[in-house]
Order: structure tokens, then C-alpha cells, then sequence
């Protein structure tokens, strides 16, 4: 004969119990758990694809999902050192940087400086104005833009006077591609500058006026060291970015003509994997792209924190 015998439940443990580190872990876990999403975006989206590229980079396939990947080493990376088409698209993408800072960092300022006492309606017609070239979509753009340039019926040859085939003639088509691409960031960069404008401190300009200090001055010596953040992260985007920033331009008017003549970094490694079919040589010229461009960020930012000052 068996006796059930009721065992009382057991004791919850009272919180001011728990180990000291439990606890600290319990107020630290908030924060990770709400980055958990975008870290794992980020996982999925950017670092895992980084690692397939990585690992295609190794192999011979022509995207073919019947034919196999086939191992050759480091013969993708030894092919693309030895082809002269790299220095040349380094070259041309030297010549983007170059042709766009002054679209996003020196006209902004300027236009920055000449219009922030701007108020009331006129400062968000101002505004809308200056940001509507972000909002088209740049393969409408470059539509409208192929009839304005075109030889025959284009309005840029009838002002001018010209039959100029911008687009097809080796001297003009890089500079095309800078002009709309920077036509379309300039006012992105206008509002970004105007917003570091806002975020300095008033009361350093109306002390060194109060000083004797004049307006071109104050802008010299006190506005411009202040605004070097912002003129940083401008500078920074360009240099990462404006190989990406033309590609749907010159994807769209060009194709990396004529005579390879507008091909930069970003369109060679894209002409690569989808044009030539060799994936494996676009991976690695993605990958060295990537490590690059990341050496560049690196000093950049490294620069940055030594050259710019900051309204503590």
C-alpha cells in the first residue's frame, strides 16, 4: 500500500536573492534585445552575402546553376591584377571623386552660407527646391537628360550652339555622367550642411563680432572649423560612394562607354559577373573593392578625429 504524500511547491527564489551578475545581466539585456532586428538584417543582408562573395571568389562559374563551381585559388585575384582594365576603372573612379566633391561639398557650403537666413515660407520652398533632384528616380533622369544632350535635337546643342555627341564621344561622356550625378546630390548636400549650420552655436559669432571680428572672419575662423564634421562626412560619402552613385547612370546612358571611357570600379566588376558570366572574377573584384575602399574609410575617420573640431 502506497501513501501519496503532497510535497509543497518549491520556494521562488526573491529577486534581491539572485547573484549580483544575473541582475546586471537582466538591466543589460534591453538594449541588445532591441538591436537584435537590425543585427540580424545585417547578418543577413550584408554580412553573409560578403562571405558567399568571399568564398565564390575562389571558383570558375558562369551562373549557370547546371554547371558546377569548379576551384581555381587565387587564380580570379592573379587574373584581375594582371588585366589593364583595373587601373584603368581605378583611374576613372579617381576622376569621379574628384568631379563630385565639388557638387557636394564646396557649392553646399556656399549655397549653405549664402541662403541660412532664409525664414519663414520661402526657407521650405527654398528647401524643396534645392532636394527635389534627390527625389527623381535616376533612371528617369537619365532619360530626360539622353533627349536634352542629344546631337541631333537636344536643347543643351541648340543653346549652345554645338552638335556635340556628349554621350558618345570619349571626351564628354565621363564629364556627363559627374555633371547629372552631381546635379542629383547637390541638394542632399545642401540640406546636410544647412543642418550642421544650425547645430553650431550662435553665441561664438556674435562674441567675435562683438569683438570687431567681420562676417567673412567669423566664417573663416569660427563657422568653417565647426562645420568640419559635417564637411568630413560629406567628403567621406563621396569617396565611398560615387562609384555606386553613377552606376545607374552609366548603366542606363553608356553602358562603361565609349571605349570603356566611363567603366569605373563599381560598373567593372558588375561588366565582370553579369556581361562576361565569369563570377568568379567580379567576387573578386568585389572583394578587393570592398577591402579598398575599407582601408580608405579607415583613414578617413582615423583623419577626421584629428582634423575637425567639434562645439564641446
Amino acid at each position: 500500500m502506497f501513501v501519496e504524500v503532497a510535497l509543497p511547491p518549491p520556494a521562488a527564489v526573491p529577486v534581491a536573492e539572485r547573484p549580483a551578475r544575473v541582475r546586471r545581466m537582466l538591466r543589460a539585456a534591453p538594449p541588445y534585445l532591441y538591436l537584435a532586428p537590425a543585427l540580424a538584417l545585417l547578418v543577413i543582408w550584408t554580412y553573409r552575402p560578403l562571405a558567399q562573395t568571399a568564398q565564390l571568389s575562389f571558383f570558375s562559374w558562369n551562373l549557370l546553376p547546371t554547371r558546377p563551381m569548379v576551384p581555381v585559388g587565387l587564380a580570379n585575384y592573379e587574373r584581375l591584377i594582371d588585366l589593364p582594365d583595373l587601373g584603368r576603372s581605378v583611374l576613372r573612379t579617381l576622376l569621379v571623386i574628384a568631379g563630385l566633391l565639388p557638387f557636394t561639398v564646396v557649392v553646399p557650403v556656399v549655397a549653405a552660407l549664402l541662403t541660412r537666413r532664409i525664414r519663414g515660407r520661402a526657407r521650405a520652398v527654398y528647401q524643396a527646391l534645392v532636394f527635389a533632384p534627390m527625389l527623381v528616380a535616376p533612371v528617369a533622369s537619365a532619360a530626360v537628360w539622353q533627349w536634352l544632350l542629344d546631337p541631333g535635337a537636344g536643347a543643351v546643342n541648340r543653346v549652345l550652339g554645338t552638335g556635340l555627341n556628349w554621350l558618345h564621344d570619349t571626351s564628354s561622356a565621363q564629364l556627363v555622367i559627374i555633371a547629372i550625378t552631381g546635379w542629383h546630390l547637390l541638394g542632399f548636400a545642401v540640406l546636410v550642411v544647412t543642418a550642421g549650420l544650425s547645430g553650431i552655436n550662435s553665441d561664438y559669432s556674435d562674441a567675435a563680432q562683438l569683438d570687431g571680428a567681420t562676417r567673412g572672419q567669423v566664417t573663416r575662423w569660427i563657422t568653417l572649423p565647426l562645420l568640419s564634421p559635417t564637411l568630413v562626412f560629406l567628403t567621406l560619402m563621396t569617396v565611398l560612394l560615387s562609384a555606386q552613385w553613377t552606376f545607374p547612370l552609366i548603366d542606363t546612358l553608356t553602358q562603361g562607354g565609349p571605349a570603356g571611357a566611363t567603366t569605373n570600379v563599381y560598373y567593372l566588376l558588375w561588366d565582370y559577373s553579369f556581361h562576361n558570366y565569369d563570377a568568379g572574377l567580379g567576387a573578386a573584384a568585389g572583394i578587393l573593392l570592398f577591402a579598398g575602399f575599407g582601408l580608405i574609410a579607415a583613414g578617413l575617420v582615423w583623419l577626421s578625429e584629428r582634423l575637425t573640431f567639434h562645439d564641446d
